[in-house]
């Protein structure tokens, strides 16, 4: 059973966030709403312990954000709010996913899966929540900045399909098969990428778990990569010595 928190001051947007929530989690707990800042304050100076928190940013006293500036919250938090100028000031709390209203079932579908995923990750390796918690706490590329021509194009990850290099270059494909130039080097790329999303597959490679379909044995102890979009014209191969890094990535164990 997941236990959850909601922060949030509007009757209509709280009942409509544990609509979807029980629609992804049936057996969902809702252990507590707090409807400002001061009554969180209140809430989390009593220490209570629960899974996950769902945060609206404004509320009727103030932001949110204040709650975690007065008190010690160790709980991974999903920021949701119709504003997107606080993504950045988020990361300072904890926070894996930033969910802009109206929310959809689809994001918060991929919010609740980048959870489980990093906590099977961190338990799988025996470690503690507080690990999990330095881990998305760090600040992740909520928008990667692109080049297409004279233009510069902010892109979300999600959207990216591939990280590759040629002929020294980086480039990047997104989800409409549309080809970017990146003026970083893959290395600095996988350091600033979700873990939980992206692998690096080989020195050429980064790719998205989001967009690949199979794998299947290429030259008896290597893998080939097949994505779930057609024509992408990239032969993706996994190493012998990669090759149980990446099932354990691309099935979570």
């Amino acid at each position: 059973m997941l236990n959850a928190i909601i922060i949030e001051d509007e009757k209509l947007a709280v009942e409509k966030l544990k609509s979807i929530l029980i629609e992804l989690e049936p057996d969902i707990n809702f252990a507590v709403v707090i409807t400002s800042v001061k009554e969180g304050i209140t809430y989390f100076s009593a220490s209570p312990k629960q899974d996950i928190i769902f945060c609206d940013i404004h509320l009727t006293d103030g932001l949110s954000f204040e709650i975690f500036n007065q008190v010690s919250v160790d709980t991974p938090v999903i920021f949701t709010t119709a504003y997107d100028e606080f993504v950045l000031k988020a990361l300072d709390y904890f926070s894996i996913d930033y969910l802009l209203k109206p929310l959809s079932l689809q994001d918060a579908s991929k919010a609740l899966q980048k959870y489980k995923m990093l906590q099977q990750h961190f338990s799988q390796n025996a470690l503690k929540l507080n690990n999990l918690l330095d881990y998305i706490s760090s600040p992740k590329k909520s928008r990667v900045i692109v080049k297409k021509g004279l233009e510069n194009i902010a892109l979300k990850p999600e959207d990216i399909v591939l990280f590759y290099t040629e002929n020294k270059i980086v480039y990047l494909i997104d989800r409409h098969k549309v080809k970017y130039m990146y003026d970083k080097n893959l290395s600095n790329s996988e350091e600033e990428l979700d873990i939980s999303f992206f692998f690096r597959a080989n020195r050429k490679y980064i790719v998205n778990i989001n967009f690949i379909k199979s794998y299947k044995t290429y030259e008896k102890v290597k893998l080939l990569l097949e994505f779930s979009l057609p024509d992408i014209p990239h032969h993706v191969i996994i190493s012998q010595e990669t090759a149980p890094a990446f099932k354990k990535w691309l099935t979570g164990n």
